[in-house]
């Protein structure tokens, strides 16, 4: 596969999110869906969400997707949260709102920009995860929820499920040029070091292994938990990075986010991957791969977000809102022999 260059990096990543006021959005809820709320615009990297607050105390969230992504992308992640739902009830994802004459999706310009896809999804209450207190408990119960999801969208298939995705793990070989921009020397260097040992070890493996629809971003950001409770996850959001791709790579991406700042830099991982090794067993194969596979996707925070956040100054505190906890992974774990994350991984697993 070619670097990732000016030319070839996803259009995706570097076109401004949609131009919509708050009237226009407040316009599509009552035209559109029947619903008459008052909009607030929410933070987003590259789309534009609005939260609508009813009069009755009803809540939406109204998604309008950055024009540059392919149509079928979006219904991709429609549908699959449309399977999910479906299949598997009890799971605490949104829900699509058809509009009034049954469309999911809807067309639609805004200025001088390309139409983008607007949908209306449920709106999912609850604590954000990065902002509560970890515990062994909680890091078990978000793998049990994961490993749930991924049996969930286990027999779900979409013509564009196989599209390219910059944060898909199996391309990460093709971020080199972007590590290679890093500013700092040391830090390059372990970014360095560890792609180098994705692409020895992981990515000839990859190919052989069971592979399905991912979430593939299941970080903090997008997992809410019960104000009262926060071992309880009440929202799984963010079906934007969805792709198929080799299974490991879903539970890897989850526990790249289990590295604490202090202590022991894999326990937490290793407890998440217990945990999900008993709701979907894990091949040995997989578990092999696991630690490279979690660098490699801190490898990706740090250097997809300091590129974007260069291209986008203004945003820069919500595109690196993961990365110092992705360097601080990548610094502790640069300490970590291989063939001893292995070993650890395994005997969570219950393999030796």
């Amino acid at each position: 596969m070619s670097a990732i260059t000016s030319t070839t990096i996803s259009a995706l990543l570097t076109t401004t999110a949609p131009a919509c006021t708050i009237v226009e959005a407040q316009d599509i809820a009552r035209t559109h869906f029947g619903i008459d709320a008052t909009a607030r615009l929410l933070t987003s990297e590259r789309d534009q969400n609005f939260h609508l607050a009813t009069r009755d105390g009803d809540g939406y969230l109204l998604k309008i997707t950055n024009s540059a992504e392919d149509p079928a992308v979006t219904n991709l992640q429609t549908e699959a949260l449309l399977h999910v739902a479906a299949t598997s009830p009890a799971l605490p994802i949104q829900r699509v709102i058809p509009t009034l004459d049954g469309r999911y999706e809807l067309q639609r310009a805004f200025g001088a920009d390309a139409p983008s896809v607007v949908r209306l999804l449920s709106y999912v209450p609850g604590e954000p995860l990065h902002k509560t207190l970890r515990t062994p408990a909680q890091v078990r119960q978000l793998a049990r929820c994961l490993a749930e999801l991924d049996l969930a969208l286990r027999g779900f298939f979409h013509p564009a499920a196989g599209h390219e995705l910059l944060w898909d793990l199996k391309h990460a070989a093709r971020l080199r040029d972007l590590v290679e921009a890093l500013p700092e020397p040391d830090r390059r260097t372990i970014a360095s070091r560890f792609l180098d040992r994705f692409e020895q070890h992981a990515l000839p493996i990859l190919p052989k292994l069971r592979a399905q629809v991912i979430h593939n971003d299941f970080n903090p950001h997008n997992v809410l938990v019960d104000p009262d409770d926060h071992e309880r996850v009440t929202g799984i959001i963010d079906f934007g990075d969805i792709v198929h791709a080799p299974l490991v790579n879903d539970v890897a991406v989850a526990a790249a986010y289990q590295v604490p700042v202090e202590g022991s830099p894999l326990d937490a991982a290793a407890e998440f991957v217990a945990a999900y090794h008993a709701v979907v067993p894990l091949e040995p194969a997989e578990v092999d791969i696991l630690f490279d596979l979690i660098a490699v996707r801190q490898v990706l925070t740090v250097a997809i977000t300091e590129w974007r956040a260069n291209r986008y100054p203004a945003n820069r505190p919500y595109i690196l809102r993961n990365n110092p906890r992705a360097w601080t992974g990548l610094e502790s774990f640069s300490s970590i022999p291989r063939a001893d994350a292995q070993a650890l991984l395994r005997r969570a697993c219950g393999m030796e």
